[in-house]
């Protein structure tokens, strides 16, 4: 006599030699076909409603509970053999290629890429420091926002400050003003910062730095120092402005971003600013052989205050390339306000009672 099961499933009488067994029940075959899968890992068959899948790698509960991890980051199913940790956190499993993202995040302070990426097209570039403080030291947080910073470019990168409490600095490639105004995600970045948790303005801790590229004053040394010198003219000359347009206090520029002290023309400035051993804490930076650093400005996370700064700063370019020394020395501050025009900055200014006395936009 033939030898046969009742399909667990289905009732469907069947031969013994055909029967699949999945845990105590034995189903037919064609039930275990539409009904059951088999784990990856001890081969047998399991009810697909009682595996776990990343839609590759698919365990039952018992393999996945003793054997295997989620990436917290991708989702992937992980081998324990080839998990890694988040911040050593046994509870934060991820993947190589995650952690690998993960460990990068952050750079130390004295971290320069290998490779600058110039964005836009023109001869003056912008590179921003925009330290943020009071959200954390932390990985996950530098990751969404540089997820957000460089969705479509590679814009950003982030490292630590020793002045920061619990903060962040992010740091621009050098960009064109367009491409900071049109193309640099500064709007959603910002938006991102904020719902992190992080200060900046309302921070004790935080400024905003501008670097300018030495060769966008000129394409030779000499040329580049005579503009560089109407630079560092111009800012102790409207120091009582500049120092209300920083949003800074005087103790806080003393110890950031300090004055040279004002001479009578620029090229007295310049060598009273090179002889002076200053270093790096001067409010016109001339330490590094490539740029020139303006560190006046208070950090934010405003994004009309962020772009009416890097306007400012673009003016002063101006103003230093275009004008002669005796031209420099004669100018008003109100001889200066009328070459702005854009919207952002007059509107800054007014906020700072540094405009002609119009109502204030609120």
């Amino acid at each position: 006599m033939q030898e046969t099961f009742v399909c667990n499933n289905c009732g469907v009488e069947f031969h013994i030699d055909d029967a699949i067994y999945v845990g105590d029940d034995i189903l037919c075959p064609d039930c275990a076909d539409n009904l059951t899968t088999t784990c990856e890992h001890c081969h047998e068959y399991v009810y697909i409603e009682d595996t776990i899948t990343d839609g590759t790698v698919t365990l039952c509960r018992y393999c996945y509970s003793n054997h295997y991890y989620t990436c917290e980051n991708c989702e992937t199913i992980i081998h324990t053999d080839n998990t890694y940790y988040a911040n050593d956190d046994p509870d934060r499993p991820l993947c190589y290629d995650c952690w690998q993202r993960h460990r990068n995040t952050i750079h130390e302070y004295s971290y320069v890429p290998d490779d600058l990426i110039f964005h836009g097209k023109g001869n003056r570039y912008f590179g921003v420091e925009l330290e943020i403080d009071d959200g954390g030291t932390d990985n996950d947080n530098a990751q969404a926002l540089l997820e957000v910073a460089n969705d479509r470019a590679e814009n950003l990168y982030i490292k630590t400050d020793g002045s920061l409490n619990e903060g962040l600095e992010l740091v621009t490639h050098p960009m064109t003003l367009e491409y900071h105004i049109n193309d640099m995600p500064w709007a959603d970045l910002l938006y991102e910062a904020k719902s992190l948790g992080y200060l900046s303005h309302s921070s004790e801790t935080c400024g905003l730095h501008v670097h300018i590229n030495r060769t966008a004053f000129g394409s030779t040394y000499t040329a580049q120092e005579e503009c560089i010198a109407r630079l560092v003219f111009f800012v102790e000359k409207f120091w009582p402005e500049l120092l209300r347009f920083s949003r800074r206090t005087k103790s806080q520029l003393n110890r950031w971003a300090a004055r040279y002290g004002m001479k009578l023309c620029p090229k007295e400035q310049i060598d009273h600013a090179k002889n002076s051993c200053a270093g790096r804490y001067t409010a016109v930076n001339l330490t590094n052989s490539e740029t020139v650093e303006l560190r006046l400005f208070r950090g934010t996370l405003k994004l009309n205050t962020l772009i009416a700064t890097l306007q400012f700063v673009n003016h002063l370019c101006e103003v230093a390339i275009s004008l002669s020394d005796q031209e420099l020395q004669d100018m008003s501050w109100f001889d200066f306000l009328d070459m702005i025009s854009e919207q952002e900055i007059i509107q800054y200014l007014k906020e700072r009672r540094l405009y002609v006395n119009e109502p204030v936009e609120q």
